[in-house]
C-alpha cells in the first residue's frame, strides 16, 4: 500500500529551460536522400505507451516534418495537437531516430534526471499546463519556446532517481494489469465474432440438414437457405449526399438525422448522430432521405464496411449507401452478415488506393438468405448475445479507465513530493 505524505514536499520549482536545453539537433537540408532514419510521428506516441511505433524510411521518402534528431535521455512533448498528450521518455535511441517537428524534444541537463524528468513531464500538473498554455481550437498548439517556460519541481537528483525508480516499478504493475484486461477485450471481440460469423452461416438448429454453399468464405450453409447477390434482397441501394455550403446552412436546427462514418460507434443499431439537416435540404434537393430501418454502410475508406440499421428516417453523407431491404428479408439479420463478413465486404471494393464499394459493388455482394423467421430469431439472438457482451465490456473498459486514472494520480503524487518515503 502507498502511503501518501501529509503535506507537499517544499522542493525548489525551475524553469524547465533552466535545467534542460531543447530542440538541440535537426537534420540538415542537405541531408542524402538515401539515408535511412527512424521516423517517429505525433499519433506513434501516447501518455502512457510512450513510443508505440517507429518507421524505418529513407529521408526523400519522409515528410518534410521528419527532422527532430533524438538521442537517449530525450523526452518528446507535442506541441501540436497537444489535447492528444502525445509524450514519450526516450530511454534508449537508435542513432537515426528522428522525430516530427511538432515535438519540442527536451534535453536534460546534469541537475535533471532523464528518468525523473520523463515522469513530470507526464504528471497532470505539467500536461494541464501545455494544454492551457495552448492556442487555437481545432488544433492547439504551444510553442516549444512557451513550454520550456513552465516550472517543475527539481529535489535532489538522488531523490529523482528514487523517484524516477518507483514510478517504473509501480507503472509497470499498473500497465501489466490493463493490458491483461484490453487482451480480455480483444478476446470478447474475437467470441463476438463468431457467434456473429456462426449463426448467419449455420444458423440456430444444430441439427439441421447442410449443403455446399459454392463459396469458400462461406462453406456449408443450411440446405433451405439461399446464396444470393444483394441485389435480390433490396428495393433499393442509394448513396447519400453532403449539402454544398454555398446553398445555405441546413443543419442549423435540423431535425432528421445526417450520420457521418463517426456515428457509427460498433452496434448494429444507430444512436443519435451528431448533425441533422433542415426539411429544406431535402425539398432542394441536397440531401438524400433514407426510409426507416435502412441499412447503413460505410462504402469509402478506412471504416469501409462498417454498418449498422437506421430505426428512423434519416439521411447521410456521400460515404454511406442506404440498402432498403424486401418485405421478407430482416434489416438487422442482414446487418449482422455484412458485420460478420466485413473482410469480404472491403474485397468486394474497386481496389484503388481509397477503397470505394459504390452502389453497383454494393448491390452484387454476395449473402445468405434464411426464410424470414429464420432470419429475426438470428437477429434477436445476435442482438441478446450483444447485449451481454456489451454489459461485459463496459465493466471492464470502466476497470481500465479506473487504473489509469490510479497511473496518472500516483504519477503526480509522486512528483510533487506527496508519496511517503519519496520525500
Amino acid at each position: 500500500m502507498i502511503e501518501v505524505a501529509p503535506g507537499i514536499a517544499h522542493w525548489p520549482r525551475k524553469r524547465l529551460k533552466f535545467c534542460a536545453s531543447y530542440n538541440d539537433e535537426v537534420l540538415s537540408e542537405t541531408t542524402d536522400d538515401f539515408k535511412q532514419i527512424d521516423y517517429v510521428e505525433i499519433s506513434d506516441v501516447s501518455l502512457i505507451g510512450g513510443i508505440e511505433k517507429i518507421t524505418p524510411t529513407l529521408f526523400h521518402e519522409a515528410p518534410s516534418r521528419a527532422r527532430r534528431k533524438v538521442r537517449s535521455g530525450d523526452i518528446l512533448i507535442s506541441t501540436v495537437r497537444t489535447y492528444l498528450k502525445a509524450i514519450a521518455a526516450v530511454k534508449v535511441a537508435s542513432d537515426e531516430l528522428i522525430a516530427s517537428t511538432g515535438f519540442c524534444v527536451v534535453r536534460p541537463s546534469g541537475e535533471l534526471h532523464p528518468s525523473y524528468a520523463g515522469w513530470v513531464a507526464k504528471s497532470d500538473e505539467f500536461v494541464g499546463e501545455v494544454v492551457s498554455r495552448s492556442v487555437g481550437v481545432s488544433y492547439p498548439a504551444i510553442n516549444a519556446s512557451q513550454l520550456v517556460d513552465i516550472s517543475i519541481p527539481l529535489p535532489p537528483l538522488e531523490t529523482q532517481r528514487r523517484i524516477a525508480a518507483f514510478l517504473d516499478e509501480k507503472t509497470a504493475q499498473i500497465d501489466g494489469l490493463i493490458a491483461r484486461k484490453q487482451a480480455l477485450l480483444e478476446r470478447l471481440a474475437e467470441k463476438r465474432q463468431a457467434i456473429i460469423t456462426q449463426a448467419v452461416t449455420k444458423g440456430l438448429h444444430t441439427a439441421a440438414p447442410m449443403k455446399d454453399s459454392g463459396i469458400d468464405w462461406l462453406g456449408q450453409i443450411p440446405a433451405h437457405w439461399e446464396v444470393l447477390p444483394l441485389r435480390r434482397l433490396a428495393s433499393r441501394v442509394v448513396t447519400g449526399r453532403t449539402p454544398p455550403a454555398a446553398a445555405g446552412d441546413f443543419f442549423t436546427n435540423g431535425e432528421v438525422p445526417w450520420f457521418t462514418p463517426g456515428d457509427f460507434k460498433g452496434g448494429l443499431i444507430l444512436g443519435l448522430s451528431e448533425k441533422c439537416l433542415t426539411l429544406d435540404a431535402f425539398d432542394e434537393g441536397h440531401a438524400v432521405r433514407f426510409p426507416e430501418r435502412s441499412i447503413l454502410l460505410v462504402g469509402i475508406g478506412a471504416t469501409l464496411g462498417k454498418v449498422a440499421v437506421a430505426p428512423l428516417k434519416c439521411s447521410s453523407n456521400q460515404q454511406i449507401n442506404a440498402i432498403k431491404t424486401l418485405a421478407e428479408n430482416d434489416p438487422l439479420y442482414l446487418a449482422y452478415f455484412l458485420h460478420g463478413f466485413r473482410t469480404e465486404v472491403r474485397m468486394a471494393s474497386n481496389g484503388n488506393t481509397l477503397a470505394i464499394l459504390n452502389q453497383d459493388k454494393t448491390k452484387s455482394l454476395l449473402v445468405v438468405r434464411p426464410p424470414l423467421g429464420e432470419q429475426q430469431a438470428i437477429a434477436q439472438r445476435l442482438t441478446d448475445a450483444d447485449r451481454s457482451i456489451d454489459y461485459t465490456a463496459s465493466k471492464i473498459d470502466e476497470s481500465i479507465a479506473l487504473l489509469i486514472e490510479r497511473r496518472a494520480t500516483l504519477i503526480t503524487l509522486a512528483v510533487t513530493g506527496q508519496i511517503e518515503g519519496l520525500q
